[in-house]
């Protein structure tokens, strides 16, 4: 089994602006503020996260072969 990934690089839509994050493994992030234009980035439709959106790696639980993260 492939390690899961927990650092993933966003990149705003709105302004380009890129930073690496740790993802958090215990919650879902559903809002990610740019800090570099301050725009509030949020999952697309059929993401479960911003960093399935936004990002370079799925979050934790979708790297496991998880169908969605935080369905409970």
């Amino acid at each position: 089994m492939t390690p899961v990934v927990l650092e993933s690089t966003l990149t705003c839509p709105e302004c380009g602006h890129v930073k690496a994050e740790t993802m958090p493994t215990d919650a879902c992030q559903w809002f990610y503020e740019c800090e570099n234009c301050l725009a509030v980035l949020r999952p697309l439709p059929g993401d479960c996260c911003v960093f399935c959106s936004y990002g370079t790696v799925k979050c934790p639980p979708i790297q496991e072969g998880g169908s969605a993260c935080c369905a409970g």
